[in-house]
């Protein structure tokens, strides 16, 4: 079930359901925002890797419309501090 809801969005254009902002597991709405970071911060085969400070500033401009803007802010705050 979790697995099903991880490509929905806060602002309910994700899939498969469309649900949207706390109707999205928690757990969800983390792996959501973790699994965007790893996509964009390593090569893919149709993507290269962008920097870690990059995908931050890309997480947060989705904060709000695809992910959780509490989560993201709690994110920004624990990859500052491993950055710093």
């Amino acid at each position: 079930d979790l697995i099903l809801k991880h490509h929905e969005r806060w602002d309910g254009r994700g899939y498969p359901l469309g649900i949207s902002g706390e109707d999205i597991p928690k757990e969800c709405r983390i792996l959501s925002i973790v699994d965007a970071f790893d996509a964009m911060t390593n090569d893919r085969p149709y993507s290269r890797a962008i920097s870690k400070e990059e995908a931050i500033e890309e997480i947060m401009r989705c904060s709000g419309t695809q992910f959780d803007p509490k989560l993201v802010q709690m994110f920004k705050n624990i990859m500052s501090n491993e950055l710093a």
